[in-house]
């Protein structure tokens, strides 16, 4: 090197390890952990998600059991629309937990995610358990709520209850990240969701029996993936009641597909490939999809 030149500067080498299966469930363990944190420290969001779904219980519940005890058979229709509130618990804290993908672009630090070594499924995976997680957690209180409605405790109804909340938060969660994805700017998403998950809800037969609908209503309804989350919850809390074989039929009549009973095993399950299939769809636009 001749005099007076300058010295080279050192050369700063980056390492990035090897992707791996560990390291791919280390980021989706952080992504999950990520949720949990933000909910936990949210107080305002855990108070609010809870309003909603007390109000319909206990409020239009109450409120309404005069003009429905004639078409109830005797039970209370707090009761009756229960397992409705059950799905409505997590349905709604699902889909907040799916919309922090939008604050997340917005602010910047879902670049930092997107740029990290690892896959962006991984990512994905994460955001949507930790949405299960969050909303199966919300629905816990709820449970709690059981014997308020008429409904006794019991470990077979708090496990079931359970595992079909956190199956329809990870399909919920799905579907809010899937859409999430293409949308920029958090307003959008709000207004997408309003537009959606409201009619799901109200659609699905969680606040009135199936029986005896108008055509084009029992249509929407069979159609309603939400319905296939509802029928199950329903038929879980109802085998717990002691209820007349009147109760039960009018109340409880299943989904029918052209006069075929669907079993309550195939409606979980469609429950479960709609999530997957949409957790798919979510992971193809995460890998640059168009």
């Amino acid at each position: 090197m001749s005099p007076g030149a300058a010295a080279p500067a050192d050369v700063v080498r980056v390492h990035v390890p090897a992707r791996s299966w560990r390291g791919e469930l280390r980021a989706v363990k952080v992504v999950w952990r990520r949720e949990l944190i933000r909910f936990a420290n949210d107080r305002v969001r855990i108070v609010t998600s809870l309003v909603q779904p007390l109000l319909f219980l206990f409020v239009l519940g109450a409120g309404l059991e005069q003009l429905s005890a004639a078409s109830t058979h005797g039970l209370d229709l707090k009761t009756f629309i229960y397992p409705g509130v059950l799905c409505m618990s997590v349905l709604f804290t699902a889909m907040f937990s799916a919309a922090s993908i939008v604050w997340d672009r917005e602010y910047g630090f879902m670049r930092e995610m997107m740029v990290a070594p690892i896959r962006r499924s991984s990512i994905v995976v994460g955001k949507c358990l930790g949405g299960a997680t969050v909303a199966g957690t919300q629905g816990v209180i709820m449970i709690a709520l059981a014997p308020a409605v008429g409904v006794p405790y019991s470990l077979t109804l708090i496990l079931g209850v359970f595992a079909l909340q956190l199956l329809l938060a990870f399909s919920i969660t799905a579907f809010g990240v899937m859409v999430a994805a293409r949308i920029t700017q958090i307003q959008s998403f709000m207004g997408v969701m309003q537009l959606v998950i409201m009619p799901m809800f109200f659609l699905s037969g969680a606040l009135f029996p199936v029986t005896g609908l108008p055509g084009w209503l029992a249509v929407l309804n069979r159609l309603d993936p939400l319905t296939y989350a509802v029928e199950p919850m329903r038929s879980l809390v109802f085998s717990h009641l002691d209820l007349s074989a009147a109760a039960e039929a009018a109340l409880n009549p299943g989904i029918t597909w052209f006069g075929w009973t669907v079993p309550l095993a195939l409606s979980v399950f469609m429950v479960f490939a709609l999530g997957m299939a949409m957790l798919a769809v979510a992971i193809w636009e995460f890998n640059g999809g168009d």
